[in-house]
């Protein structure tokens, strides 16, 4: 059986809480699971399922009782070391223009592959994890998916919400056929309007260490700078399984500013940002 994973990202973000989920479904070797992870503002946790209990329809996956769709998520979650119950409403996706992966979706044997299903949406309702409360109220939504057999060796990712809009940036090390290169992707949706930034639209990375990226492609210039360096840890798939540890923080102080033509188009510091990285 190939190594394989398959994982789904969503994030709930209001003005007070910050909340990710990651429910995901494995292959390894003869070994097959379901495991759904939780970020929060001041912890990770985490849970796994028997495959058997994994259930994918066209809109809807399934881990137990656990139903995870495009409309929204109902939980019910009770192990030794973890309690989550609840549910929350979407509201309607804003997709992205085409696959991010652009052309790239196309090229064989790649160790990972990402998609972006909605960059905003409405978040209501109520779940509680381990007796804590997390409350979303017109709240912000985003979700965004891999799948593929292992996370990029080195990469750096962000994700942030606004009110007039949402980004998110990945730069990774990509190798391929023996080679590697810089992959970048990313879309600012700006007041409803779409810019993308991707390797085979031409971007470049200027710099990207100690927590700051900047990416120029054309006319455009995104810069990143991570203000906090905490981070909760996380689970990534090497070869399909969950063996490596990564550090992700769900709302941490970041500076992002977008220009065209050195035209600054967008420029905050936001309290609430994601950030993921592996140096």
């Amino acid at each position: 059986m190939r190594n394989y994973f398959c994982g789904w990202y969503y994030r709930f973000q209001s003005e007070q809480q910050t909340l990710a989920m990651i429910p995901s479904v494995h292959k390894t070797g003869k070994k097959k699971f379901c495991e759904i992870q939780f970020i929060s503002d001041t912890d990770s946790f985490h849970a796994q399922f028997p495959y058997s209990e994994f259930y994918k329809g066209r809109d809807q996956i399934c881990i137990g009782e656990n139903q995870i769709g495009r409309d929204g998520i109902r939980l019910s979650i009770h192990t030794p070391t973890l309690h989550v119950t609840g549910s929350v409403r979407f509201g309607p996706f804003t997709p992205i223009k085409y696959d991010i992966m652009g052309p790239f979706r196309y090229v064989p044997f790649m160790q990972c592959r990402h998609s972006v299903y909605s960059m905003q949406h409405t978040v209501d309702g109520e779940l509680e994890i381990n007796g804590v409360p997390y409350i979303f109220r017109n709240s912000d939504g985003y979700l965004e998916g891999d799948r593929g057999h292992s996370f990029p060796k080195t990469y750096a990712w962000t994700q942030c919400s606004f009110p007039n809009g949402s980004l998110m940036l990945s730069v990774a090390d990509i190798p391929l056929g023996g080679f590697h290169f810089t992959g970048i992707i990313g879309v600012i949706l700006l007041d409803g309007k779409e810019y993308r930034l991707a390797t085979y639209l031409g971007a470049k990375t200027v710099k990207n260490e100690n927590g700051e990226i900047v990416v120029r492609q054309g006319r455009l210039c995104l810069t990143v700078r991570r203000q906090d360096f905490s981070g909760h840890p996380l689970h990534a798939p090497i070869s399909g399984a969950m063996t490596r540890t990564i550090h992700e923080h769900p709302s941490c102080r970041v500076y992002y500013r977008f220009e065209e033509n050195n035209a600054v188009l967008l420029e905050l510091e936001a309290m609430n940002a994601a950030f993921e990285y592996e140096y």
